[in-house]
């Protein structure tokens, strides 16, 4: 196949709507160029991919040749070199010493911890929507995520919240400002942007380095992340890692930890808001198969269908919605050679809502992930955290903690989308919804009765 080029009508051959939202832009022009196709950005190419074999290409037969792209060094402006950001070496060795982190065991001794800010927040909200019932369910995702990742991460509550909120936000938009409009960098250091940025990173520095110290100096260390990894040693050297790569890989996790699950969360009530249905299933599960008024590690892996729902919104919405990288050398990809230094931009967004792949994409219908269902897919064609070596590494705990939420907010909520609100994706770092989703959320019923009494 020939990858087409872009025909963009801006004078200087720009692609304006690219820049405006990159998302909907790849999901909405593979209708007329399809999902390999390539723009001309001023002195290099920007290939925009949905093709399942071009990724597969991209990111596992010839991923030496297809390092982070320019846009990641961006992101270390924020996250350092932590696992998302780090390249070769470094980055294996890296992965070699978190990787045992989230392996079972660990994540079992970590899910009481979470529970229990899980059912901690839950009481709270209970109660305040008794007061006002209208909530902008995005923040409170971010709110009952951020809680969860500061609990597991440093066994810790989260202070000055609204700040911490704020700050991310601010982050994440003056570095997709400088991807997106790279020739405007230089005004940053006019305007005070860059120095904005610079006093928001350094608080969350300030915060993570003080924890650093405090548990370095503890003999009676918490059943923690940070505790995990100041004990983490490669075999072989018996090394571990520097307060800085702890920071860097800290502040990745937390932002990771909480950003990604709050966005899919936060999706994925939307979707469920608009199928009652649905909602319904997931309680008819829960009320089966859960004993208790939490489900248990063990629980969990059985509620099949919350998995599903969960899968579907990450499908239509997925967090991580592209990856991007670049051609160290020129190459060759279903018969097209591709340039030195081209930017491989490949939008998961896309691929999710392809018509290629998925029978009437944009339904919402989480039978899409039975077992059957997904044993006969195709590969390569659902990646919401990504795709080989460097795989999502908190996939794990991203699903226990999505399903655990999503349990507890249907076993003791309903949910009611507001009228007369756009809904719009915001692609920054994360998939956003750009002016939050507001809902109307009211208690189960018996939920209603246990309150009372």
């Amino acid at each position: 196949m020939t990858a087409p080029k872009y025909q963009s009508k801006h004078w200087l051959g720009l692609p304006t709507d690219f820049f405006k939202n990159n998302a909907e832009f790849a999901h909405k022009n593979e209708s007329v160029y399809g999902n390999f196709f390539w723009i001309q950005l001023l002195m290099r190419r920007l290939y925009v991919i949905a093709h399942p074999t071009v990724i597969r290409h991209v990111l596992q037969v010839n991923p030496e040749n297809y390092p982070k792209s320019p846009a990641y060094h961006e992101l270390k402006l924020a996250l350092g070199e932590g696992l998302v950001t780090s390249e070769g070496a470094l980055w294996r060795h890296q992965r070699k010493l978190i990787q045992p982190t989230f392996y079972k065991k660990q994540l079992k001794s970590l899910y009481a911890s979470m529970g229990e800010v899980v059912q901690q927040y839950m009481t709270k909200l209970q109660h305040r929507i008794k007061e006002n019932n209208t909530v902008n369910i995005h923040t409170e995702m971010m709110t009952i995520t951020a809680d969860v990742v500061l609990k597991t991460l440093f066994s810790t509550e989260r202070a000055h919240q609204e700040e911490v909120f704020q700050n991310m936000l601010e982050m994440q938009e003056y570095v997709i400002h400088r991807i997106t409009h790279p020739l405007q960098t230089p005004l940053h250091r006019i305007n005070g942007n860059h120095k904005k940025f610079k006093r928001n990173a350094q608080q969350f520095n300030q915060m993570i380095y003080q924890l650093i110290d405090e548990r370095r100096s503890r003999q009676d260390r918490p059943n923690d992340l940070l505790s995990m990894l100041l004990a983490t040693t490669l075999e072989d050297s018996n090394e571990g890692m520097s307060d800085q790569q702890l920071r860097d890989e800290l502040i990745t996790l937390y932002s990771a930890g909480h950003d990604t699950s709050a966005n899919a969360l936060s999706w994925t009530l939307y979707l469920l808001a608009k199928h009652p249905d649905c909602i319904e299933k997931i309680r008819a599960e829960v009320n089966k198969l859960v004993a208790g008024e939490i489900p248990t590690f063990e629980e969990l892996k059985n509620l099949q269908y919350t998995r599903q729902v969960i899968e579907e919104g990450m499908r239509l919405f997925p967090p991580a919605h592209v990856v991007g990288r670049y051609a160290k050398e020129t190459d060759e990809i279903l018969g097209n050679t591709i340039p030195k230094n081209s930017i491989m931009y490949i939008s998961i967004f896309a691929l999710h809502r392809s018509e290629a792949y998925w029978d009437e994409p944009l339904v919402f219908d989480p039978d899409r992930f039975s077992p059957a269902a997904v044993k006969a897919r195709p590969k390569l064609v659902y990646m919401p955290f990504g795709a080989g070596a460097r795989m999502c590494i908190g996939n794990h705990f991203a699903m226990m903690e999505m399903q655990l939420i999503l349990t507890q907010l249907v076993r003791l909520f309903n949910f009611q989308l507001l009228p007369n609100q756009t809904i719009e994706t915001h692609p920054l770092i994360t998939l956003k919804p750009r002016a939050g989703i507001q809902m109307k959320l009211t208690l189960v019923e018996k939920q209603e009765r246990s309150l009372k009494v």
